[in-house]
């Protein structure tokens, strides 16, 4: 029996993954360790783990012969496909493998941590028993859950959809799903294809409302178009709910679980700024993100591709953070994103030891070290934002007459006012600002 009865009360899960050339050992060992970061964000509890090192994946089954029969010890299932080795009708009794653990305590759910075609799935089902999932799965099972706007709960269930069409026909545990059963095939056929005829009209359904919502972010962006955004990208789980309440002063949702934001959220640089700044937190990346998510998240990651700077945050106190450093920057490549500047944020270094400190500002010189419980990182984080608008900033010293006292208010709400002194004929400002903004101030004086 578990010694915990709350394990009892969830999904026993047990994670199976190929080591494939060219995958280091503590590549292989990260990645099986976010999956199950994953498989606990999601609710599952994992009871253990089956690796293989293979030239190439199993066609059929992933796992070679041998390592099929292992996992299914731990699912009290047979370990064999129906086909591969006996003929219908024949005992498979003498090769079922013994169980590694009684009943209540076995694994209800494997885990790829690869993506799974629905041959595989049907074949792997088959010899463990239980249900299987990949991790493409798994991650679009937790965006799901985590959707809040109707915007991303639209993006969900069309990466879903797009992603269980294929798998219709492919899983038998818990019962026949084609809807037809033995001896009528044709049934079968016919309300598989009804099944898929009726996810494709709800996909098509769900991109149009999805178009309607994308035409208003559209709008929306326009009308900020001139103002000077940043935007907040990275790994999930690197800190970035955490910096953008920070910049913010915003209760933005701070978790410690992946995925925890999947909406866009726009709020302005704390204290604000003449002209302001905004600042957009985005849903984070992962490995292997299903490509579906990507393209139904398009809009979302649109804020990345429209800003001005990124903060490219990335958790410093995780051993892999490199990898992860790639896998963002493949995703912001997809979208085209890869030419806006951006500044390289170490986060959680609070978490290091003096020396990891020292080696990463060796080895990142540029980069910038912060902790956002440190509220002197986060008034140099500022300071540094700042810095980047003004960069390309000018200087001039204008005199606006009294009786066009309105461009004054103007001035302030797209410039910085430096100086400001009353003179007989009107008042003298310094304002720092862009060429243009200084370009329409001079058309505004002008006006009769």
């Amino acid at each position: 029996m578990s010694q915990n009865p709350n394990i009892d009360k969830k999904p026993k899960a047990v994670l199976a993954a190929v080591q494939l050339p060219g995958v280091s050992d503590a590549d292989h060992e990260a990645s099986l360790k976010e999956l199950e970061r994953l498989c606990t964000t999601l609710g599952f509890v994992t009871l253990g783990r089956i690796s293989q090192k293979r030239k190439a994946l199993a066609t059929g089954t992933i796992l070679g012969e041998g390592k099929l029969k292992e996992l299914a010890a731990w699912t009290g299932g047979t370990g064999i496909v129906r086909g591969f080795k006996k003929e219908a009708g024949e005992d498979d009794e003498d090769e079922r493998p013994e169980p590694m653990h009684p009943p209540e305590t076995r694994a209800n759910v494997v885990i790829f941590d690869t993506e799974i075609t629905p041959t595989q799935l049907r074949n792997l089902e088959d010899a463990t028993g239980v249900e299987v999932l990949d991790r493409s799965g798994v991650i679009l099972e937790i965006f799901s859950r985590h959707a809040r706007s109707r915007e991303a709960r639209l993006q969900v269930e069309i990466a879903k959809l797009a992603y269980l069409a294929p798998r219709l026909r492919a899983s038998h545990v818990g019962g026949d799903r084609q809807g037809g059963g033995i001896g009528a095939k044709g049934a079968g056929e016919t309300a598989h294809e009804l099944d898929r005829r009726r996810i494709r009209d709800r996909i098509a359904e769900l991109r149009q409302q999805l178009e309607s919502i994308q035409h208003e972010q559209n709008t929306r962006r326009a009308q900020r178009s001139e103002v000077p955004t940043v935007a907040l990208v990275g790994y999930t789980n690197a800190g970035k709910s955490s910096l953008m309440r920070a910049l913010t002063g915003s209760e933005v949702l701070v978790e410690d679980k992946l995925f925890a934001t999947l909406d866009t959220t726009v709020r302005t640089l704390l204290p604000e700024t003449v002209p302001r700044i905004l600042i957009s937190d985005t849903v984070g990346f992962i490995k292997k993100l299903p490509h579906d998510l990507v393209a139904s998240f398009r809009s979302t990651l649109d804020e990345a591709l429209n800003a001005s700077l990124l903060l490219f945050t990335v958790d410093a106190s995780d051993p892999s953070f490199r990898s992860q450093i790639e896998v963002t920057q493949a995703v912001l490549g997809e979208i085209g994103a890869t030419q806006t500047p951006s500044f390289l944020v170490l986060n959680k270094v609070d978490q290091l030891e003096p020396e990891q400190k020292e080696a990463l500002a060796q080895e990142f010189p540029e980069a910038i070290f912060i902790s956002t419980r440190n509220p002197d990182d986060i008034k140099r984080m500022r300071e540094l934002i700042l810095g980047f608008f003004e960069a390309n900033m000018i200087d001039k010293i204008l005199l606006i007459p009294y009786t066009q006292g309105k461009v004054l208010g103007m001035i302030r709400e797209r410039a910085r006012v430096l100086q400001e002194k009353h003179e007989d004929e009107g008042t003298l400002v310094t304002i720092r600002a862009p060429e243009e903004v200084h370009a329409w101030i001079e058309k505004q004086l002008t006006r009769v």
